[in-house]
């Protein structure tokens, strides 16, 4: 079950991403509610169902159920701002930053879990997403909140193994 799965399924190839999976979430230096939330949300953003359902499934056994779902949360408010927000800065039209997003958020403000916690799930989803100004706003609230640069950092290496895995096992069975 869980991460023991997603290795067995990963090709010789894949045998970094393998190791990785243990040494960034099971290892993690973050709290085990920090690094099971952000493999989590970085499950649901990889949207590989493999990665997503033995990663749900072994996340139960280290989060209540409010941080479930904000870690699912995280993940679906992010798929939204990551698109939006990045778009606005793609375009390069300062006049597209002063008209007002017009979006329900109201999960960040009423998160379910410590407001840190759901910021650095926002970070890593952000990460896989690429949407450099959700990175940049995320990465300062964690730092003005009390994270440091390791904790952030240590989000970011889940949020990339986790991809890395769906990746690999979306080509695995697009090639099968």
């Amino acid at each position: 079950m869980g991460l023991d799965v997603i290795k067995a399924a990963l090709p010789e190839y894949a045998k970094d991403i393998k190791l990785n999976l243990s040494s960034t979430i099971a290892t993690s230096t973050l709290k085990p509610e920090q690094a099971w939330g952000t493999a989590l949300a970085c499950a649901v953003a990889a949207r590989n169902p493999v990665v997503l359902r033995e990663i749900a499934a072994e996340a139960a056994s280290h989060l209540g159920p409010e941080a479930v779902e904000a870690a699912k949360g995280a993940a679906a408010i992010m798929a939204m701002n990551n698109v939006y927000y990045r778009a606005k800065h793609l375009i390069g039209d300062d006049q597209y930053q002063s008209i007002p997003a017009r979006l329900r958020m109201q999960i960040i403000a009423k998160p379910g879990v410590d407001k840190a916690d759901f910021e650095l799930w926002c970070l890593a989803v952000s990460a896989i997403t690429g949407c450099g100004v959700c990175l940049e706003s995320h990465e300062k609230t964690l730092r003005n909140a009390g994270f440091s640069r390791e904790q952030v950092h240590e989000g970011l290496r889940i949020a990339a193994v986790v991809h890395a895995a769906a990746v690999t096992l979306d080509a695995q069975a697009a090639l099968a």
